[in-house]
């Protein structure tokens, strides 16, 4: 386990959402980013919580002008440190998660992911 600091940690998911390409980065809506230290989950190293952008619609409160609640990303700290050998593994498994939640938001299912090499 690689003991990086909560401070380092929230710099790296920074510098991977950083990375996500300008005109993706533009499309994502209504979305947060949070980071905790341990999953309710389990070993999840990431999670998205919402409304796919590729599922909202009318009946999700998007066009009846009113403002939901945002959708939610969430990178654990503790399960991403455990499983990395340095921090240079902390640092690729922080955008491969990032990337993987992000995705979500695209309406990317983990099916999709694994073959895209993102799983």
């Amino acid at each position: 386990m690689v003991d990086v600091t909560p401070e380092r940690f929230e710099e790296l998911v920074g510098e991977a959402l950083d990375g996500i390409p300008e005109r993706l980065g533009r499309l994502m809506e209504n979305v947060a980013v949070f980071v905790e230290e341990d999953s309710r989950y389990g070993n999840l190293l990431g999670l998205y919580h919402g409304v796919p952008l590729t599922n909202r619609n009318h009946s999700y409160g998007y066009s009846s002008g009113t403002f939901p609640m945002p959708d939610k990303i969430t990178i654990y700290r503790r399960p991403i440190c455990r499983i990395a050998a340095d921090e240079a593994a902390v640092v690729h498994q922080v955008r491969v998660t990032v990337i993987h939640e992000v995705a979500h938001h695209f309406g990317i299912d983990d099916a999709r992911l694994h073959e895209l090499g993102w799983g």
